[in-house]
Order: C-alpha cells, then sequence, then structure tokens
C-alpha cells in the first residue's frame, strides 16, 4: 500500500465532503416536501443529525482506502514517538 503525506487531512476533508452533500441532499428533500416538514418549518439540528446519520455509513463504505492510509500513518508517527520516548528514556538512565 503507498503511503500518502496528508492522509489524515485528505480523509478528514472527504469525510467533511460527504456530509456537506448529504445535508444538501437532506435540506433539498425537506424543502420539496419528501421529509415531514419544509426547511422553512424544519429544525436545522434534525436536519443535521438526519445528515450525520445518513453520512455515517456512507463515509464507512466509500472512504476504506483513505481509512486505511490515514492509520498507516498514524501508527507511524505513534512509532515514531514510542522510539523518541525509549531512546529519551535511555540516556536519562545512563545519566542517572
Amino acid at each position: 500500500m503507498r503511503r500518502a503525506p496528508h492522509a489524515t487531512l485528505r480523509y478528514t476533508a472527504m469525510r467533511l465532503g460527504i456530509f456537506v452533500a448529504c445535508f444538501v441532499v437532506v435540506a433539498v428533500l425537506a424543502y420539496v416536501g419528501v421529509l415531514p416538514e419544509a426547511i422553512g418549518k424544519a429544525n436545522p439540528l434534525w436536519l443535521l443529525m438526519l445528515a450525520m446519520v445518513v453520512s455515517a455509513p456512507l463515509s464507512l463504505v466509500l472512504l476504506r482506502r483513505q481509512r486505511d492510509e490515514m492509520s498507516v500513518q498514524i501508527a507511524e508517527r505513534v512509532g515514531r514517538a514510542k522510539q523518541r520516548l525509549a531512546a529519551n528514556r535511555s540516556q536519562e538512565d545512563e545519566v542517572a
């Protein structure tokens, strides 16, 4: 698997894009009356929650590759941080 330089940023932006697209679709459906109330009468919080519920499974399926790239990137960073911490601890042990 190739490592992407900004996998976390790309995943977050794509996840946000899917959410915004779902919100627009939900708002349009509310406006045309497919959902119970028109957007003028609908509670915006209800529309946001509905968009989150719709976008979550879509993101889970559509962004699998980006999520895997992001997890590899995060695991590498955690590994490097653990190595630095171990090196610092060994230097402290030598000094003491």
